[in-house]
């Protein structure tokens, strides 16, 4: 059987982009038991609350949604649970620098099958203020309405 090749995205946090200014990403693996990972090629997943953070010089990744697989026995998963994260030793010291200088959190933005390997997108996020949301909303706002207006007048000169 010839092995996964590109990534195949299973779950993507959507409200983090809107909730936080994201200033770096970094990909890590997932350390998985065997439901999760049969769960996770069902496409099943929620990023809706999860988080990560570093104790002990190890990075994990918490409350993250991987419901039981429908198929498994006695020896499911339980659905929500601290899961390690694989990540180089000068990444996590750099990463806890960060966000021990304040002000910085660790969310995962998407869960994904890269060549076949379960891995995680993290994201350094700072948290939006309310004003913020909002005028990123408004800017949104004006670009579609701009484009549509000139979306218009171009079929108009036709």
């Amino acid at each position: 059987m010839p092995r996964e090749r590109g990534q195949k995205v299973v779950a993507t946090n959507r409200k983090a982009r809107h909730e936080y200014t994201i200033e770096d990403t970094y990909e890590a693996g997932i350390v998985l038991q065997g439901t999760e990972v049969k769960s996770l090629r069902e496409g099943r997943a929620s990023l809706v609350d999860g988080y990560a953070f570093i104790d002990g010089g190890e990075m994990w990744l918490d409350a993250v949604h991987i419901p039981e697989y429908t198929e498994g026995t006695w020896n499911n998963h339980t659905p929500r649970r601290k899961r390690k994260l694989l990540l180089h030793k000068q990444e996590i010291v750099k990463i806890s620098h960060r966000v021990k200088d304040g002000g910085y959190t660790l969310i995962p933005l998407s869960i994904y099958f890269s060549d076949g390997r379960a891995k995680v997108e993290l994201a350094v996020a700072k948290g939006k203020r309310e004003y913020d949301k909002r005028q990123a909303l408004r800017e949104r706002q004006d670009k579609r309405e701009a484009d549509r207006a000139m979306s218009s007048r171009r079929h108009l000169g036709e």
